[in-house]
């Protein structure tokens, strides 16, 4: 019995020593997960090798438009540009209600680019337009600020384009452009030259006449329509507050020229405006609105 003992221990024993056992898992060290800090810098180190993408323009690197303009007064610059006209065509002068003359040099299309839209005292025009028609030329001219301090300086040469006699052209002007320059002409302590001036707002006899056809009477929209004008790449008005904001505190000018842009074609439209509602309807049926501005 005791020999069947011990050879029944020498069997387990060599199986013992023949038989691989594999080591439980938790016996297999483990090694340290990288840290979260070493992983970003090789992250990093890996994307500064792929090459560059091509073909698309980076933004902050793209150089600003230079200022155009002759500057007028400190933190004021001024703008003109003239367009031919040609002498075959149809110009004004239409009749005032009266049945009198008026002469085509006498109108004066204007237009403001202001610090805000809901108007007040805290708000200001930072950017003047006008056309008018000069030697068989359409005249545009604008002033706009690069600085607070240029403010009288505006308001002045503006004030200097107005001659006795002179008709006010607008759009929607009666109640937001020509009340708005009122209030900066008294807080700068200027004579206010605009009650002097006869003034026909665009917007009634456009909307009398127009109003139903399309979405809107804004400006653009009639421009569109009506003159067949398209803008390319064209700043909204509402987007012009931050165009020079962002200039002031940036001195980023790329946004400010396209209001400047955007300004000379809103009075050049007017221009074109009066003209085709002088051919299209009789002159009494929206002169009539003219009145001191």
């Amino acid at each position: 019995m005791s020999a069947l003992a011990d050879r029944l221990r020498r069997l387990r024993g060599q199986a013992g020593a023949t038989e691989h056992v594999p080591a439980p898992a938790a016996a297999v060290p483990a090694t340290d997960a990288e840290p979260p800090a070493l992983a970003l810098q090789r992250l990093r180190r890996l994307l500064a090798l792929r090459p560059a993408r091509t073909g698309l323009p980076d933004a902050s690197a793209r150089p600003d438009l230079p200022l155009c303009g002759e500057t007028l007064a400190e933190g004021v610059l001024a703008v003109e540009r003239r367009y031919p006209v040609a002498a075959s065509a149809p110009l004004l002068p239409p009749r005032w209600p009266d049945g009198e003359p008026v002469a085509r040099e006498r109108f004066l299309c204007f237009d403001t680019e202001t610090t805000g839209l809901a108007g007040g005292s805290g708000t200001r025009a930072f950017m003047i337009g006008a056309a008018d028609w000069c030697d068989d030329t359409l005249r545009v001219r604008q002033l706009y600020l690069t600085a607070m301090s240029g403010e009288t300086a505006m308001l002045e040469a503006f004030a200097s384009w107005l001659r006795p006699g002179t008709v006010l052209v607008s759009y929607n002007g009666r109640s937001y452009d020509a009340p708005l320059l009122r209030t900066r002409f008294r807080l700068q302590r200027l004579s206010d030259p605009l009650p002097g001036c006869a003034h026909i707002d665009l917007l009634h006899p456009v909307r009398r006449a127009y109003r139903g056809r399309w979405e809107n009477c804004r400006l653009a929209t009639i421009e569109r329509h009506l003159l067949r004008i398209v803008r390319d790449d064209d700043l909204p008005g509402s987007e012009a507050p931050a165009a020079w904001r962002s200039f002031l505190r940036d001195g980023r000018t790329t946004a400010l020229m396209r209001v400047l842009e955007h300004n000379r074609q809103d009075v050049v439209t007017l221009a074109r405006l009066l003209e085709h509602l002088d051919e299209a309807a009789e002159p009494s049926r929206w002169m009539a609105g003219a009145a001191p501005g």
